[in-house]
């Protein structure tokens, strides 16, 4: 699936990914390839991406929102923070 997490200042990630596990209100959750489409605000925590290769890229985010859509692509836009902060 392809990812792209933004912030307001800048891209930090965007690429083909095997996996997104992130924190929602809902809860936690783990998105993968040909995931159902989904709206959700996220929650305070880290968003872990695994790419394509199996490296892992770690973003600590306060807030944001995930939207998943049936073209198989994930977008992330977030405030980015530590997750304790």
């Amino acid at each position: 699936m392809t990812v792209s997490v933004y912030s307001i200042e800048k891209v930090l990630f965007r690429g083909d990914a095997v996996a997104v596990n992130c924190n929602t209100q809902a809860g936690e959750i783990t998105i993968l390839s040909h995931h159902r489409p989904i709206i959700s605000i996220l929650a305070k925590g880290t968003v872990k991406i695994t790419d394509g290769a199996g490296r892992e890229h770690w973003i600590p985010v306060r807030s944001g929102f995930l939207e998943v859509n049936s073209q198989d692509q994930a977008m992330l836009l977030v405030e980015e923070g530590h997750a304790d902060a």
